[in-house]
Order: C-alpha cells, then sequence, then structure tokens
C-alpha cells in the first residue's frame, strides 16, 4: 500500500502575522515577551528600524517609554561600541540574510554589574524570499548552581576557575581531571551552563576580570595578566568588544556610583 503523501506544512498567513505585531495597542507577541523579565525580544525592519520592542529592552536601553525606541537603530539607541556591534549583527542577517544563534556577550546593568547572555537573531523572509526584516532574541543566563545536574559538573567548573589564566587549558585536560571524556562533558556544559567550554572559558575570564577592576590598587597591566593576557593591549580591546567600553571607562562609571 503506498505512503500517504506528507502533509504540507501550513504556513502563516500575511493577515495572520498581521494581527500578531500590529494591532492597534500592543501586539499579543509583544505582550507575552513584556512578561519575560530576562529575555530581550525584538523586531527590526530592513533598515535596521526597531518597529516592535519588549519592556526587558526598554529597561536595558534607559528609555522611559517603548516608544523612545521605536523607529531608531541600535547604534542609535546604544552609544560606543555595544551600538557598533549590534548594528554590525544586523547588517549580516539583513544583508547577506545570515542567522546567529547563541552569539555570548555581556553588558552592565546601571549599577556596573556584568549580565551575560546569548543573542539569537533571524531574518524574516518575504514570499519572494527578499528580507523583510529581522526577529532577535537575547537570554539572560541563569546561575549554572540552580541545574539539576550541576553537582556533575561542579568540579570540572572549580578546576576552571582555578586554571583559567593558564593559556595552555584545554578541555581535554579538565575531562581528564573529573574522570569524563571530552564529549560528555562538553555536553553537560551545554545543558547546565548553556555554553560551550570556549564560551564558558571567556566568560570565567571576564567575570574575574570584572571584580579585579573594582580593586583600585591594580593597574589594568595587571588585572589583564591575571585573567591570562600577556598583552594589556589585546585584553583592552576583547574587554571593550564584549562590554562596549574599555576597562578604564568601566572604572571611571564605577566611581560615578561611588563604588570604588
Amino acid at each position: 500500500m503506498p505512503a500517504a503523501p506528507p502533509t504540507p506544512l501550513a504556513r502563516p498567513s500575511p493577515q495572520l502575522l498581521s494581527a500578531l505585531l500590529t494591532p492597534p495597542h500592543a501586539s499579543p507577541l509583544e505582550a507575552l515577551m513584556d512578561t519575560q523579565p530576562d529575555l530581550i525580544f525584538y523586531v527590526k525592519d530592513a533598515q535596521g528600524r526597531y518597529v516592535v520592542v519588549n519592556e526587558a529592552l526598554r529597561r536595558r536601553s534607559g528609555r522611559a517609554m517603548k516608544s523612545d525606541l521605536l523607529g531608531r537603530t541600535a547604534a542609535e539607541v546604544f552609544t560606543g561600541e555595544v551600538g557598533e556591534r549590534t548594528l554590525l549583527q544586523d547588517e549580516q542577517t539583513l544583508h547577506l540574510g545570515q542567522e546567529l544563534h547563541d552569539v555570548l556577550e555581556f553588558y552592565f546593568t546601571a549599577q556596573g554589574t556584568p549580565v551575560w547572555c546569548l543573542t539569537d537573531k533571524l531574518p524574516l523572509l518575504g514570499s519572494a524570499g527578499e528580507v523583510l526584516g529581522l526577529v532577535g532574541l537575547s537570554r539572560d543566563l541563569p546561575p549554572a548552581s540552580q541545574h539539576a545536574e550541576f553537582p556533575r559538573v561542579a568540579s570540572a567548573l572549580a578546576y576552571i576557575h582555578a586554571h583559567f589564566a593558564e593559556g595552555t587549558l584545554r578541555l581535554r585536560d579538565v575531562a581528564a581531571h573529573v574522570g569524563l571524556s571530552v564529549d560528555t562533558l562538553e555536553r553537560l556544559f551545554r545543558r547546565v551552563t548553556h555554553l560551550t567550554p570556549k564560551q564558558l572559558l571567556l566568560r570565567v575570564r571576564f567575570d574575574h576580570a570584572v571584580r579585579l577592576l573594582r580593586r583600585p590598587e591594580l593597574s589594568v597591566s595587571e588585572v589583564a595578566h591575571a585573567c591570562g593576557y600577556s598583552d594589556h593591549s589585546a585584553f583592552t580591546r576583547k574587554f571593550r568588544r564584549m562590554a562596549g567600553i574599555s576597562p578604564q571607562a568601566y572604572r571611571r562609571r564605577l566611581r560615578e556610583l561611588g563604588q570604588l
């Protein structure tokens, strides 16, 4: 008996998408995303301008109203390298149609506390395959210790924290230390921390850098060396790319907040 033909995939109609994103007031999707305090959500048009944003993005931008973001690009909302980095990501998706998945980023709260997130961006395509805009999500990473499998990776994380400043630290060394295969350890890291081992090492280094930068008796060069960077200029460039400000600018912000 011949197999039944596959059921064609249902595609949302333009009317359905319009109802989802652009009703008279807040769209149902926007209203749903407003309930997620640790999830940044946005839709942008083909020019990279915000057309839908959620409350978490409004708070992160420091704007009083969501409407203050609409019609603006990321470079107009976020000053400095954060805005430029985000705009470059948008151009990859809008002009090249590239999907971005699990891009590790961090930003500082108004109090100078680092918050890590993973960012995804997808192009929104028209019926002829043209890029009409993009949709993006940035998920704040929860503490790994809250995961049920945390005890299985605790010793591996402790080993990384003890040796992260060594330029020769390799995943197979960590796996051997805890008696697991490299593949098993990598899968555990992904489940518990939501990060690859490379991303996890980067996070450990930069969390340590942020803590050391709060100690005014240490120079930026000393902080860089303590975090595994032999060249403080390379450390400064990496910090600026990740945080959007230089280590020196971060220290100035802490002084202005009375925290240094």
